[in-house]
């Protein structure tokens, strides 16, 4: 495993601050932030929260899209020595609940327009304090003024009480610097939520170590491109995501680059952004890239900065992949990993040429094991079988899951591995390929949605009584969503719409269903397992009649 040339993340992006403190670190909505202003609002950010009574360990969960007090809050935590939880801007109150209960989080902060749903999650949760931030409460006064005339972004009703902060408010308090936490590379740098097969997300535990070895292999990639700190690149993954930390904040933290942000998908900001200020990298999953190819006005922009396209969060369609080179004449380079690994497992070198539809090779810090599926006997070369990966510095256990753990995480020759559930093959070069996944967890715009979550979700309604979720392939976003449900024999006039709607009250949008069909029964097994291959096994057949 290659030497930690840093203890913890915020000593990681201090060292790069005291080399560039003029260098823009990031830009948003039109402004820059220089490496020295990152870290000014970060220290304010983190005295702020010791005022408010946060110490070493205290978890704070971050419920913000991609932007500067995403950034700020979460280095300001990491100066702390608490542990940031980022959760994705899109989840409802049911979703807020279950995590700030799950990680005992005392504090959250969370934009204006989410306040609604935070308020809504108070009363049942331990949650005491919440920090609130509008889009534009760190852009410079003269462009807040010009918003405040113009009426141009988008604002949430907040109400202002003891209970609640602005974060202007918090940084303003944070006069004097925090005590300096006394923590190491072994210790807990934040808790990231993964979905896989569970009615709830999973919790992960990921130490600074790891994060930061992850976060320079993920750049060294790019290394016979050009060198980190020349890097500009437009984080095109959500920074809740592992992909979008270890593939974009990484530039930051540890690269001394430049990072662009935006908080929601604009294809035309980002085209306008890649031209204006020479963007070298972009990161995103298949979807993204789909969707700039079919993009009617993306020949209207010069996008030939770009030297390096990396996807990931799902398998890069051949044709997707083909298209990208014949148009803009560099490769898309793929890789594959998870958060349990805290991103990169497999990454496409980039100093030579990689084979058709391959993931690439294993990274220096990752062993990497094939075995026969739910076994710990590796397959012969060449065979498909169940990737189980193994790290040094690797995630042990799932937060308050001992089952989970347990049934995902396994000790081979004295070593621990995660078993990814997923089904791989290696060629006489090392060369790694997805084959099929073995989970039950539905791949959507990259996003990885718990088929077991779907159906809890359903099968709370009362005119249902069973029901079954698999996803069903598509070329734009990777898989849809399908729910096969059974409604008790009294119920009559319930329609998949009525269903539609009573999962968007308890589901972030990514994860409701796009199909419901309803049946009879659900084929099960001889001692009453639901049988999804069954079902799954019958779309295909429809697919391809």
């Amino acid at each position: 495993m290659p030497a930690l040339k840093y203890r913890t993340i915020f000593e990681a992006f201090s060292t790069m601050a005291e080399k560039y403190p003029q260098k823009v670190a990031v830009y948003f909505l039109g402004s820059s932030y220089s490496y020295k202003d990152t870290l000014n609002f970060s220290e304010k950010f983190a005295s702020g929260l010791y005022k408010m009574g946060m110490r070493k360990g205290d978890r704070i969960l971050m419920y913000l899209p991609n932007s500067i007090q995403f950034i700020v809050s979460w280095l300001g935590i990491q100066r702390l020595g608490a542990v940031p939880v980022p959760i994705s801007p899109i989840y409802t109150a049911f979703d807020l609940k279950y995590m700030a209960n799950d990680t005992g989080a005392k504090v959250v902060i969370c934009s204006d327009r989410n306040y609604g749903y935070v308020k809504q999650a108070l009363p049942e949760t331990q949650l005491e304090q919440v920090i609130f931030t509008g889009l534009i409460e760190l852009l410079p006064w003269w462009k807040k003024a010009f918003d405040f005339f113009a009426d141009k972004a988008p604002k949430g009703k907040v109400e202002k009480s003891p209970q609640v902060s602005s974060m202007r408010d918090v940084i303003k308090r944070g006069v004097n610097p925090a005590p300096k936490p006394d923590i190491c590379d072994q210790d807990i740098a934040q808790i990231m939520y993964t979905g896989g097969t569970t009615k709830h997300p999973k919790g992960v535990p990921m130490s600074h170590g790891l994060f930061l070895v992850s976060s320079e292999e993920q750049l060294d990639v790019r290394n016979p491109l050009f060198p980190k700190h020349e890097d500009v690149i437009l984080a095109g993954s959500p920074l809740f995501h592992i992909a979008g930390q270890t593939c974009s904040l990484a530039t930051v933290i540890v690269g001394g680059g430049t990072m662009i942000v935006f908080p929601k998908v604009n294809l035309d900001a980002f085209f306008d952004a890649i031209e204006k200020l020479k963007a070298k990298s972009l990161v995103g999953v298949p979807a993204f890239y789909r969707m700039i190819l079919e993009h009617d006005r993306v020949d209207q922009y010069d996008l030939s900065s770009l030297s390096y396209c990396f996807s990931a969060a799902d398998v890069l369609p051949l044709d997707v992949a083909r298209r990208w080179t014949d148009k803009f004449h560099l490769p898309i380079y793929q890789g594959y990993g998870a958060t349990e690994t805290c991103g990169g497992v497999i990454m496409c070198p980039t100093d030579r040429e990689s084979p058709p539809r391959t993931m690439g090779l294993s990274v220096p810090s990752k062993q990497i094991r094939i075995t026969e599926q739910e076994g710990v006997d590796e397959v012969p070369l060449g065979d498909p079988g169940e990737l189980l990966v193994h790290s040094e510095l690797m995630v042990s256990a799932y937060l308050n899951k001992p089952e989970e753990t347990e049934r995902s995480f396994v000790t081979i020759d004295s070593k621990l591995w995660y078993r990814t559930g997923d089904i791989v093959r290696q060629d006489e070069n090392g060369f790694v390929y997805f084959v099929d996944r073995t989970v039950d967890a539905i791949k959507h715009k990259g996003y990885r949605v718990s088929a077991s979550e779907v159906e809890a979700v359903l099968q709370e309604h009362p005119a249902v009584i069973e029901s079954c979720v698999i996803g069903i392939p598509d070329k734009k976003v990777g898989e849809r969503i399908k729910a096969f449900v059974v409604l008790k024999k009294d119920v009559k006039g319930v329609a998949g719409y009525e269903l539609t709607k009573f999962c968007r009250d308890r589901l972030p949008a990514y994860k409701i269903p796009q199909y419901i069909e309803f049946r009879d029964m659900l084929p099960k097994s001889k001692v009453g397992k639901l049988l999804r291959k069954e079902i799954r096994s019958e779309e295909r057949k429809r697919l391809e009649t």
